[in-house]
Formats: structure tokens, C-alpha cells, sequence
């Protein structure tokens, strides 16, 4: 037995004496240190972070010590100009322009909820408001939309190994639908997924979990995102996959 392990009993034994049962964190014990496992795992040296918001998911990331790139796509104002400030500490954190990703070019209305990360391309539905009131639109916001497989090269060389972060509120589908060439080339993939309609329109999870199993993926890790407070439903789910060995 190594010192290290040695010296782990002997904590341990010396808190039971007193009733207390000590148990080391591991780093898979929360969200980011699952998700930095499976980067390191298969290698990935860039991340897609779609649906970025004010960077919560990248600094994360940043936090549990991951050192590879990442790019973030935000479409709306106020939160780009959050990034902007945030990116400029980081060499290999990337800030593309101010654009949402979708299934064709152009432009469309997003819907501002009152607490940002609940934004929309979509109607939201009143199953979401009351769960989290704060979810509320309380306005829209002009944006441009690109394909995802039309600037996909602008911000990845061919080589590098590629793992897609969409967040985007229900409207994941789209963007995928404009990035099967991108998708074709990712090791993973993590996709907010919804149990219930939370977004008008908007695909559930077993038709996303259907389609990314058809693209050549498998079921990483699953974490449960946000939950009815009232009824202890879950709603939402982040699910990981990388492609099938």
C-alpha cells in the first residue's frame, strides 16, 4: 500500500472514531468535472460552445482546467458584449461574431427572458414561466442567423478534434440542421434536451436522442438541468455523446 493511500485510511479512521465518515471529492463528482473527463478521455482539442450566453458553460470548463480552445457563439447584444470582456483574459477562449446558428442564413427575432439564459429563437411555453417565473420574455431582439457548416472552417482546421456545446433553448434541431457537414467530423456532442414541451415546437428527447444515435453517436453522461421546483419533475437534461468505436 503506498504512503498516500497510508495516510487516506488513517484520516478516515480517525473521523469514524468520532462519527463522521469522510469521503475525497472526486472530480467527476459534479457537472464540469464529468464533462472535462470525457474531453480529456477522447482527446477533444476544441470546443463548440453554442448558445454561450455570458460564458457560464466556458468558464466552467476554464475553472476544472480544461486548456484547449473554445468558441463561443452568442447571438444577443448585451451578452456578446459580456463575453467580449470575459474573452479578453483567455488566449484560447475565441469569441465568434454576433450571430445565432440555424438551419438557413438570414435574420430572425429572439425572444430576451427576464433572467437571459432562458432566451429563444421559439414561443416558450407556459409549462416553462411556471416553473421558473423568471423565464418570462419581457422582449425580442433582431439577430442574424448563419449555417453552422457555412463558418464552421473560419474558426477549426480540419485536424483538430471537435466537441459541439448546443444550448440554445429548443431550438437545437436547427442548428443542426445546418451543420451536418460540421457534425459529420465532431468526436461529441452535448445537447440540452427537453422531457416536456418547453418551447413551442420544439423536438423532445427522445427524438433528439433518436437522431444523434442515427448520426453515428452513443450516450456519454446525462445530467439533469433544471426541474419543476413544485412537482420535482425533471424538464431538462444536458445529454453528452461521442461517436461510436
Amino acid at each position: 500500500m503506498s504512503v498516500q493511500k497510508r495516510l487516506v485510511q488513517s484520516i478516515k479512521k480517525g473521523f469514524r472514531r468520532i462519527g463522521l465518515d469522510i469521503r475525497f471529492a472526486s472530480e467527476i463528482d459534479d457537472f464540469d468535472g464529468r464533462l472535462l473527463a470525457g474531453l480529456r478521455h477522447h482527446r477533444i482539442d476544441t470546443v463548440f460552445d453554442i448558445g454561450a450566453n455570458e460564458g457560464q458553460f466556458a468558464l466552467g470548463l476554464i475553472k476544472r482546467g480544461y486548456a484547449g480552445r473554445l468558441v463561443s457563439f452568442e447571438p444577443m447584444a448585451a451578452a456578446h458584449a459580456r463575453l467580449r470582456q470575459l474573452v479578453a483574459g483567455h488566449p484560447n477562449w475565441e469569441l465568434a461574431e454576433a450571430i445565432a446558428l440555424g438551419s438557413e442564413s438570414g435574420e430572425a427575432e429572439i425572444n430576451i427572458s427576464a433572467n437571459s439564459v432562458s432566451s429563444s429563437m421559439l414561443p416558450i411555453e407556459d409549462s416553462h414561466v411556471r416553473a421558473e417565473p423568471a423565464s418570462a420574455y419581457v422582449g425580442t431582439e433582431t439577430v442574424r442567423v448563419k449555417r453552422l457548416d457555412d463558418i464552421v472552417q473560419d474558426y477549426v482546421g480540419s485536424q483538430e478534434r471537435l466537441f459541439l456545446k448546443i444550448d440554445t433553448q429548443g431550438f437545437e434541431s436547427r442548428v443542426l440542421d445546418g451543420a451536418q457537414q460540421t457534425l459529420a467530423r465532431c468526436i461529441g456532442v452535448q445537447l440540452e434536451i427537453s422531457l416536456v414541451e418547453l418551447y413551442s415546437g420544439q423536438p423532445l428527447w427522445d427524438e433528439m436522442l433518436a437522431r444523434l444515435r442515427a448520426s453515428g453517436f452513443d450516450v456519454w453522461a446525462i445530467d439533469r438541468s433544471f426541474s419543476d421546483p413544485e412537482s420535482g419533475r425533471t424538464l431538462q437534461c444536458d445529454l453528452t455523446f461521442y461517436r461510436s468505436t
